[in-house]
């Protein structure tokens, strides 16, 4: 179990990092997107900021991976992105499914592997 959690930490760690730093520095070449895949990604970059923000906490985010740092809380900051990504390609795009479920299937199993850490968290009536 250990070095399928190691496998899965360095692979979704070097997908986020990798596609993260692509774009601000463009070393991978990616095609335009069209319909309303296009126009969804062109919202998110026409509001300025966000685009940006999203692709700073995936770089930040894939080298904690990828170095094994602050992991509970990194995984669950990564999560709603990696589902998004899914959705995404659910529904706007089938071409990188494949990928989009290798990073949810190695997320979770990640999730599942630090899940003692997040016992507190899971405790429906929290007291102070």
């Amino acid at each position: 179990m250990k070095n399928a959690l190691l496998v899965s930490r360095i692979l979704l760690g070097a997908i986020f990092f990798v596609f993260g730093l692509n774009a601000f520095l463009s070393f991978l070449p990616m095609p335009p997107l069209e319909g309303m895949a296009g126009q969804f990604v062109g919202a998110l970059v026409q509001s300025g900021y966000f685009f940006p923000f999203l692709k700073s906490v995936e770089t930040i985010g894939g080298l904690l991976l990828i170095l094994g740092f602050f992991m509970p809380l990194n995984l669950l900051v990564l999560f709603p992105i990696t589902l998004n990504i899914v959705l995404f390609h659910l529904f706007l795009g089938l071409d990188g499914i494949p990928i989009a479920i290798l990073m949810l299937v190695a997320h979770l199993l990640l999730l599942w592997g630090y899940r003692s850490y997040y016992k507190g968290m899971l405790t429906m009536k929290a007291s102070l």
